[in-house]
């Protein structure tokens, strides 16, 4: 069994605010181009474990779950921080969280109560990083104030004791490499 912990930046640290956005099934594409190449390799059950946060995290969702019908031994899993996460966010953002929950083979909040602190959240990723045997980050280095550095922090800490944890980072130059073998690829089947 093998168990990858994606996530990445918000859909508004990206400036993306419509899931119809050109950018967001260049990345969809770059999740699945991934995936594959994993699950090519075998045949053993293949986790991907994410949480709920808009942008990457969901994406990453909606891209695996395109994936189960040609991968039967992909599983994919929400793993929320804490309990009612999202509740306050608006309606549209809340059910599309809500729609992909249903959809998921697992899901389960890391935390049993709401929101509290910020202790809530390092518990969280230190969970990620005790279920999964590598991560797929979606972090550049220009965006310095992102959320997802935190995460890239605790990976790279984590890996100074568990030195087989891998991490493939998807910067904003290989995404750019990404949104070009994307473009030539609907050429093709144009």
């Amino acid at each position: 069994m093998e168990r990858t912990w994606i996530t990445g930046f918000t859909q508004f640290e990206l400036g993306i605010f419509k899931d119809t956005d050109p950018r967001v099934e260049v990345i969809k594409f770059a999740i699945q181009k991934k995936l594959k190449q994993a699950l090519e390799e075998t045949d053993d059950t293949y986790w991907v474990i994410t949480g709920g946060q808009s942008g990457i995290e969901q994406w990453a969702v909606s891209a695996a779950l395109a994936l189960k019908p040609d991968y039967p031994q992909l599983c994919v899993s929400i793993m929320t921080p804490y309990q009612q996460f999202g509740s306050n966010w608006k309606q549209e953002r809340q059910e599309q969280l809500h729609a992909l929950v249903q959809q998921v083979d697992f899901s389960a909040s890391v935390s049993p109560q709401p929101y509290q602190n910020a202790g809530q959240l390092q518990n969280y990723q230190q969970f990620m990083l005790n279920h999964t045997d590598n991560a797929l980050l979606f972090y550049d280095e220009e965006a310095e104030q992102s959320k997802v550095r935190f995460a890239r922090k605790a990976i790279l800490q984590f890996q100074q004791h568990h030195p087989n944890y891998e991490l493939f980072q998807v910067d904003f130059e290989k995404l750019q490499d990404y949104a070009k073998e994307y473009a030539e690829q609907q050429s093709d089947w144009s």
